[in-house]
């Protein structure tokens, strides 16, 4: 296993991070301790997870995914040995995060958000805490037109790291992070953060694949410059990047055979890009999905790479990414199929 700074601190993260959110919906609690042992094993240290998984968020199985990694902690007695990241739910529609109020990104909800967590983790600290999308309308989860609201009500960034900076004195959190962030936003966050002494953002959590390449636009370089790093979500694309959907094929038990509300990666633009991409991988010898996270795991603003698997073969292979190099010839290909749809699913 490879290892990167977290941010500006002086924790060591796996370059491969253990995504949890479909334990508790399409695995066990058996399967997801299955999976922690094996990852930690292989020397994969961090582990990401949040408040409303399993996905997708339903009020019977919400924190679920959280209890899960918790009973493991504490079977194992082994909290020292992994970097816990979660994350608390942005402004939404849904009543059951917060006893039936709609969830805001202030002091009193952020506070309640943190010791639910900690409870179900079983801990009595969380190594990462992330606002999992922004408390304002801005364009994340595939938006790529930023569309503006004036007058808003939404809190204040400054009101949110206040909050964050009690929380992190209370010694609940050590380290705060974003996700589904804009490059303002993040900027915001940082210049906030200097401006009063407030907790520094040190890591970013954003959709990057070879489909979604969207970060590159303006985050990498607020990534590199800012020591502010990307933790890089759905880096095969739901799945579609290992090529098993092409040609229309739609494997029971899959996540798109379950759950039709994922079709952000499955556009017809973005199966003709799989498949030259799945090709490219076979022409050298390469299994598809290693390819593609391999990709995401040789970018200079990639902190660490969220990986997701449904059973132990997926996440063996997974973890082998991190032993292949991609050579010239092979980026030069990614960057010339890249090139013919920059944008098929931001």
């Amino acid at each position: 296993m490879k290892y990167r700074k977290l941010g500006k601190t002086d924790i060591d993260v796996s370059v491969i991070c253990l995504g949890t959110m479909t334990w508790g919906e399409q695995n066990t609690e058996k399967e997801a301790h299955q999976q922690l042992d094996f990852a930690l094993d292989r020397g994969v240290n961090f582990i990401d997870t949040a408040e409303m998984y399993p996905v997708p968020p339903k009020k019977e199985t919400a924190g679920r995914t959280e209890q899960y990694i918790g009973s493991w902690l504490s079977n194992r007695q082994n909290r020292e040995k992994v970097t816990l990241a979660t994350k608390a739910v942005g402004k939404s529609d849904n009543d059951f995060y917060r006893g039936g109020e709609i969830s805001r990104l202030h002091a009193r909800h952020l506070k309640a958000a943190v010791d639910d967590s900690l409870k179900r983790l079983q801990t009595d600290y969380i190594d990462l805490y992330q606002l999992h999308w922004p408390e304002r309308s801005t364009n994340y989860f595939g938006r790529l037109g930023y569309e503006h609201v004036e007058e808003e009500d939404a809190v204040e960034i400054l009101e949110t790291l206040q909050a964050l900076d009690e929380i992190v004195k209370s010694g609940k959190i050590r380290h705060v992070g974003l996700s589904n962030e804009s490059a303002w936003g993040t900027m915001r966050f940082l210049h906030l953060s200097e401006m009063h002494n407030l907790p520094r953002m040190v890591s970013v959590q954003n959709p990057y694949s070879l489909l979604n390449r969207s970060y590159e636009v303006g985050l990498a370089e607020v990534s590199i410059r800012e020591e502010c790093g990307l933790l890089a979500y759905s880096p095969l694309a739901m799945g579609v990047l290992s090529g098993k959907y092409l040609g229309g094929q739609m494997p029971e038990g899959s996540r798109l055979s379950l759950f039709t509300r994922f079709k952000r990666y499955s556009t017809d633009i973005a199966m003709e890009l799989t498949g030259k991409y799945v090709a490219l991988a076979r022409e050298h010898g390469l299994d598809p999905a290693q390819m593609a996270l391999a990709y995401v795991n040789s970018r200079r603003f990639v902190t660490s790479n969220i990986i997701g698997a449904t059973n132990l073969a997926q996440l063996e292979t997974n973890i082998d990414s991190i032993d292949i190099e991609l050579s010239e010839d092979i980026l030069k290909s990614i960057d010339e199929i890249h090139n013919l749809h920059p944008y098929p699913c931001p």
